[in-house]
């Protein structure tokens, strides 16, 4: 899921990542344009529920490619994502308008 709150100049956006304790994960991170794809630069918080969260700043008027990474290893994409765009991996990645 994710929650948009935009800047009063509407130059950042503070984008809050949630995602379900369906995917039974004890780890998940953000990665994404965003942040280069770095795996350690948005830890996401497990909840008590099992859920996941990150909240991060970022630049308004594009589109960013992300994904979560579970347990280092699994790839995940967001359910409720804005679009779908296919990557060079033959699968695909989420895709967050802002």
């Amino acid at each position: 899921m994710l929650k948009k709150s935009y800047s009063p100049t509407g130059t950042k956006c503070r984008v809050t990542f949630k995602l379900s304790a369906e995917v039974e994960a004890d780890t998940a991170a953000l990665c994404g344009e965003f942040n280069e794809w770095d795996a350690t630069a948005n830890p996401m918080k497990k909840l008590k529920d099992g859920s996941f969260s990150a909240t991060v700043s970022i630049p308004a008027g594009n589109s960013y490619r992300f994904r979560y990474l579970l347990d280092g290893d699994r790839w995940e994409n967001d359910w409720e994502a804005d679009e779908y765009l296919p990557n060079t991996h033959g699968t695909e990645d989420s895709v967050l308008s802002v």
